[in-house]
């Protein structure tokens, strides 16, 4: 491919990309102002200006408007298994801790207002919560696929998805809670420690160690 051919490709991928975090940011702004039942997916492509058919073409479903932001984390444990020097766990375990001291809100350790309305939208809409095992299912399903396949790249992936998932929520549940961030770090800290602990000893030996 010639360079203005790369430079033209890579243009409309901005621009798709740009298109999607505008829809989703208008769309996660009604929804936190009118609760996410009581706005329609019309009401959200007017205010994207944009029309009804174009968003779903983006968008397949309403649901997708709130997750989109999870899009980037779907192939995720993958992609740090596939490219990490360590074993899986202990790649995941640094990747995790990784995002704590970010205070990356996928791990649940974020204060931010912003952040602690998006995931009040998330987790007390229904319609939502069940769309997220969608998103969680894709994720264990790529993991096992990067932890070797076979019954136990699917069990190991399913117990590291689920590490995961119940660290981010309890850190969630906390800080939803009323305790800051810095407060909660230090138990996050130590409950992901001992968690992927618990996962690199009692996973089967052919995914504990590296992938081949």
């Amino acid at each position: 491919m010639s360079d203005t051919g790369a430079s033209a490709t890579g243009l409309r991928e901005r621009k798709k990309q740009r298109m999607y975090r505008t829809v989703s940011d208008t769309a996660i702004r009604l929804f936190l102002e009118k609760g996410f039942d009581a706005v329609s997916v019309a009401e959200v492509a007017a205010a994207a200006e944009i029309s009804k058919p174009t968003l779903f073409r983006y968008f397949p479903a309403k649901e997708d408007l709130v997750l989109y932001r999870f899009a980037d984390h779907e192939g995720e444990a993958a992609r740090v298994v596939r490219q990490g020097s360590a074993s899986p766990v202990e790649a995941l375990r640094r990747h995790f801790l990784d995002g704590l001291e970010r205070c990356d809100p996928i791990t649940g350790l974020n204060d931010h207002p912003d952040v602690l309305a998006y995931q009040s939208l998330l987790y007390g809409t229904p319609a939502l919560a069940a769309r997220l095992y969608g998103y969680l299912e894709r994720s264990e399903a790529a993991l096992a696929e990067a932890l070797g396949g076979g019954l136990d790249g699917r069990l190991a992936a399913g117990q590291i998805v689920a590490v995961q998932r119940i660290l981010a929520q309890e850190n969630w549940r906390r800080i939803a809670a009323g305790e800051r961030a810095a407060e909660v770090r230090g138990d996050a800290v130590a409950a992901a420690e001992r968690a992927f602990g618990l996962l690199e000893a009692g996973l089967p030996a052919a995914v504990r160690g590296d992938v081949v």
